[in-house]
């Protein structure tokens, strides 16, 4: 199986910055598909951005633009760099993975918490 560690997350102003990361183990890191979920209080669970490969990424459109997925294949990391930070950002964050292209994300870190404050 496995394992997903996210880090990164914390309390930032309007406009400002953070980098979550996500280290993966169990698993050859370059055969997965990872994405970025998520969460914010009282709402369903969203996807935020998708990575196959070192170039080939996707992002939902209230994002586009400001965040960022890359990975370091050595490292077996994948990161979310988030810019230009509004306060609908604010969410808990899941790093997922998954074997299959056209699969459903199998394994999921226990989330990192990210708050945005106007």
């Amino acid at each position: 199986q496995v394992q997903l560690v996210e880090s990164g997350g914390g309390l930032v102003q309007a406009g400002g910055s953070l980098r979550l990361a996500c280290a993966s183990s169990g698993r050859a890191f370059s055969s997965l598909g990872m994405g970025w979920f998520r969460q914010a209080p009282g709402k369903e669970r969203e996807f935020v951005a998708s990575s196959w490969g070192t170039t080939i990424a996707s992002y939902a459109d209230s994002v586009k633009g400001r965040f960022t997925i890359s990975r370091d294949s050595a490292k077996n990391t994948v990161f979310l760099q988030m810019n230009s930070l509004k306060p609908e950002d604010t969410a808990v964050y899941y790093c997922a993975a998954k074997i299959r292209a056209g699969a459903r994300y199998e394994y999921w870190g226990q989330g990192t918490q990210v708050t945005v404050s106007s």
